[in-house]
């Protein structure tokens, strides 16, 4: 596969980068290594000015604006020996300006291009701001909610995960031989396994077998270094015993070796000095060996490296090699990039923010991600229907206090004032055609005081006297944009505050209430899952949040998002995943003596890949091309889709399969193809899912990845839990 990291301009881009670097002093080589600039911890903002004379400084982070960069770079070039330009950066997640759906709502589309499309305009928004570098995307499998940065991931699926990783790359960095304007340098994160950390908090260790480090976690960076991202993010965490950011193996022979990686890893904020409390590193000094050894090639951030570096090399435990093919690198992606020869941005360039095709791109991917989770039949709110009908539109969220709430965590530049609300939506969607009353009821946290608790009370019993004189109630609750992302670790996934109490209230009125929930993560639902009429999980959507959600409460848009995380009962039901493996006594619910929680049913609330939509869908004649194939073969799966209802809509077709017997043991089903189906009423549509023998290779228990003969499953379904189409085939 051809990528910017094995292009004739990449070579030729490495050949410039040489010359340059036989030309720099140690100190200057040094500082290409050396990251600076605001903490993400804090609002001071540095730009170590005092270290452009001896050329310490390689990159920035979190400083952006095209004037601000400007003027940095060219104080940096005035003051060195030589110039080398910074290569500034910054956690463009979900959007730089116009802010998308958070990258596990992405998810939920089933459509990687959807993340290929935010990406790419998240890109040239950064771009256009002094940005060549984002640290995104996260392609950590997560499988445990409480775990803050889910929200920043694809899921819990390696397959799935895989494919949205590529298509992200391919958005920031584009698919030509360099990146050029309007495209940044994608960064995946966190190598690795920092989604398995133990009990889903923050920084903490993840402690697996390496069968299933190499099957579960490491495939969605293989596709992302196979669609060329050009850089690596190290993780804080110890994997096995071994911080990452100090872990060779990982770095440098699975990464660099097994991965075929060309570009420059980078350490997340503060990993490599927390190796000393990590009880790894003895001092500062070790720590930088230990880090720089292992292969992690840029600090982020500070002077480590320009300060230890140096004696390191002297006595031996650093070599000038391995300094010399870091920087070659860091070089190398400069000059690819085209920073070398202009390494200024046009200060006009950034009023592309919130335009109408950015807004309009933003929308579109909100309505693919929402997930509808029940409907009796309420919704959709059509506006001939409702004519003459009141709507009560209850919650913190729903209103003007919502907006930067709706954004999510880790969004970057964003801007509530171009947010559009969930009441701005619904009332250019329905016009005149009725009444909306927007009330507060309550917060989605709560201060514990008795007069806080007292004064959500009444916001409640206000709340709930306005919707008794309503038709409809739309009631939006879930997380403040604060709840989720990086140390928002959670105990309890139950809805905070009042919120829980609001819900109960407005169901007792006895008129149909429609839930929405806007999460960075899975929360407990059971409660309200069959008191409610309706119940859409709308996550946080970004800037166009409102036009997006009241185009599918009120029909314009049917629903076609699909879960990428299982939905728990309960908190302590988690971790919860679908592709678990099976044991001796699995849970079927026989007899008390199996793998089970005796206070807890079974299944999950809602399973991974399930969603609802205001139509419905037939799969039809589904026919595999074979019933065997060899270790190096290909079976594919042909259907027709057909649109069944009156509503246009879409469908996401979902190929799981289960290896029957294993010399490990395999997962109970495992997700291996998929495709999502736009259909008007009553079309149909020819769908051929390929399942090449590769995809079902495993590591055997002395680790070599194989292909195993045998006997498997396979289901064509609309979730994981839909064996309505089984189908066996073999490796022979």
């Amino acid at each position: 596969m051809n990528t910017i990291m094995t292009s004739r301009a990449y070579e030729a881009a490495r050949e410039r980068a040489r010359v340059l670097l036989a030309t720099m002093t140690l100190t200057e080589k040094l500082g290409q290594l050396s990251q600076f600039g605001t903490s993400i911890y804090s609002d001071n903002e540095q730009t170590f000015d005092d270290h452009f004379t001896e050329g310490k400084v390689g990159s920035y982070l979190t400083i952006k604006g095209a004037q601000r960069t400007n003027g940095i770079q060219h104080d940096l070039l005035a003051a060195t020996r030589l110039p080398i330009p910074a290569l500034f950066a910054d956690d463009v997640i979900h959007g730089y300006r116009t802010t998308f759906p958070t990258p596990l709502a992405q998810s939920c589309s089933w459509n990687p291009e959807v993340a290929r499309r935010c990406s790419e305009i998240a890109a040239k928004e950064a771009y256009r701001a002094g940005l060549k570098w984002t640290f995104s995307p996260m392609v950590d499998i997560a499988r445990d909610p409480r775990w803050g940065r889910i929200m920043e991931g694809y899921g819990e699926d390696t397959y799935l995960c895989s494919r949205f990783s590529e298509a992200t790359v391919r958005g920031y960095q584009g698919e030509g031989e360099t990146v050029g304007k309007d495209r940044i340098f994608a960064c995946m994160k966190h190598f690795a396994a920092y989604g398995a950390c133990i009990g889903g908090r923050d920084y903490n260790t993840a402690d697996m077998s390496m069968q299933t480090l190499h099957d579960v976690y490491l495939p969605p960076f293989k596709a992302g270094v196979d669609a060329g991202a050009a850089t690596v993010m190290s993780a804080f965490e110890d994997v096995n015993g071994v911080p990452a950011t100090g872990n060779r193996y990982l770095l440098t022979d699975v990464l660099r070796g097994e991965m075929g990686f060309k570009g420059f890893v980078v350490s997340d904020a503060g990993a490599v000095v927390e190796l000393i409390p990590h009880g790894f590193a003895e001092d500062e000094k070790d720590a930088v060996r230990l880090a720089f050894g292992a292969g992690c090639d840029m600090i982020m951030a500070g002077d480590p490296y320009n300060d230890r570096l140096p004696s390191l090399i002297e006595e031996g435990k650093i070599s000038m090699e391995q300094v010399d093919a870091s920087v070659l690198s860091v070089l190398t992606l400069k000059y690819l990039c085209g920073l070398m020869d202009e390494p200024y941005v046009d200060e006009d360039g950034e009023d592309c923010f919130f335009c109408d095709e950015h807004m309009d791109a933003a929308r579109m991917a909100a309505h693919e991600t929402a997930v509808l989770l029940e409907n009796n039949g309420v919704l959709p709110l059509r506006p001939a229907a409702m004519r003459g009908k009141k709507i009560a539109l209850v919650g913190q969220l729903a209103g003007a206090e919502g907006k930067s709430h709706l954004l999510g965590a880790w969004s970057c530049l964003c801007d509530p004032a171009h947010t559009v609300s969930i009441e701005e939506g619904l009332q250019n969607a329905l016009g005149d055609a009725c009444e909306i009353v927007t009330v507060r009821g309550c917060g989605v946290t709560c201060a514990d005081t008795a007069e806080a608790h007292e004064k959500e009370a009444e916001s409640i019993r206000e709340a709930v006297l306005a919707a008794s004189q309503c038709d409809v109630i739309v009631a939006v609750v879930g997380e403040e944009a604060g709840m989720s992302g990086e140390a928002y670790s959670r105990s309890d996934l139950t809805l905070t505050g009042h919120q829980g109490e609001l819900i109960d209230a407005l169901v007792a009125t006895g008129k149909a209430v429609v839930l929405l929930v806007s999460a960075g993560r899975p929360l407990i639902l059971t409660p309200y899952k069959d008191k409610v009429a309706a119940l859409m999980l709308i996550w946080q959507p970004g800037s166009s949040a409102g036009s997006a959600i009241s185009d599918l409460l009120t029909g314009a848009v049917s629903p076609s998002g699909h879960l990428t995380t299982t939905m728990p009962v309960c908190t302590g039901q988690v971790p919860i995943y679908y592709n678990h493996t099976n044991t001796g006594r699995p849970a079927l619910g026989n007899w008390p003596f199996e793998s089970k929680y005796r206070d807890c049913q079974i299944a999950p609330l809602y399973p991974f890949g399930y969603g609802l939509s205001y139509t419905s869908f037939s799969f039809e004649g589904i026919r595999l091309s074979a019933d065997t194939m060899t270790a190096d073969g290909e079976i594919t799966v042909t259907l027709t889709v057909r649109n069944t209802g009156d509503t246009d809509g879409a469908e996401v077709v979902q190929l799981y399969i289960r290896d029957l017997v294993g010399s490990t043991v395999r997962p109970v089903k495992e997700l291996k193809a998929f495709d999502k189906v736009f259909l008007a009423a009553g079309e149909s549509r020819e769908v051929t899912l390929r399942l090449p023998a590769s995809e079902l290779a495993f590591h055997d228990a002395a680790m070599n990845r194989i292909v195993e003969p045998g006997k498997f499953k396979l289901w064509v379904g609309e979730c994981c839990t839909d064996e309505r189409y089984e189908f066996g085939f073999e490796i022979v």
